[in-house]
């Protein structure tokens, strides 16, 4: 939901790793951990005011009657992030609420809801594995550039496609699962 790449990427620069080493798609603490750095020497430098809604998303969530945030994002930046952009997710769970990388069950436990009442919108091979391991649908948020559609995938060119294809999906319950506040989920 975030272009969150620049805001990802600067507290590895300021703390000496060559951009090119640093990857997305799994926790902070892990990635921390690969590097050799401490989450707490990274979250120091976090910006929280770096990660802007990619163009379209603001538009979405307002259309939404319901929607949830699975990430793996350090709930401090997370949650800052939430309230600077004044977006309400009806359940918000980020990388202290899962046993390891994020998962999709404990979000549909909280809001009382079925895999197959819910699509995931993601822009990792993480998300699309947190879909099909609870078997829920995947569209991938494709207006992200660094997002790469397998086959199988609903491929949204912008975020208010979504709901061309809420519309079009059968027996959906009314919750669009729209995952993070984009990536937040990639080194989040």
């Amino acid at each position: 939901m975030l272009d969150s790449d620049a805001a990802l990427v600067a507290p590895f620069v300021a703390l000496g790793v060559a951009p090119e080493q640093i990857t997305f798609g799994h926790t902070l603490a892990f990635e921390c951990d690969r590097l050799g750095l401490e989450v707490d020497d990274y979250l120091a430098r976090y910006d929280h005011e770096l990660a802007m809604p990619f163009a379209g998303v603001e538009d979405l969530i307002a259309r939404l009657d319901r929607w949830a945030l699975c990430s793996n994002k350090h709930p401090l930046g997370g949650r800052a992030e939430l309230a600077r952009l004044g977006w309400e997710p009806e359940v918000a769970m980020f990388a202290d609420s899962f046993d390891g990388p994020k998962q999709l069950r404990p979000v549909l436990d909280a809001i009382g809801l079925r895999p197959q009442d819910v699509i995931f919108v993601g822009d990792t091979d993480h998300d699309r594995r947190c879909a099909l391991d609870i078997g829920c649908d995947f569209a991938l948020a494709g207006w992200n550039p660094r997002a790469s559609a397998v086959v199988g995938d609903h491929v949204l060119a912008r975020p208010l496609d979504l709901l061309d294809l809420l519309d079009g999906l059968d027996g959906l319950d009314g919750l669009d699962g729209l995952d993070h506040l984009d990536h937040l989920d990639r080194l989040d």
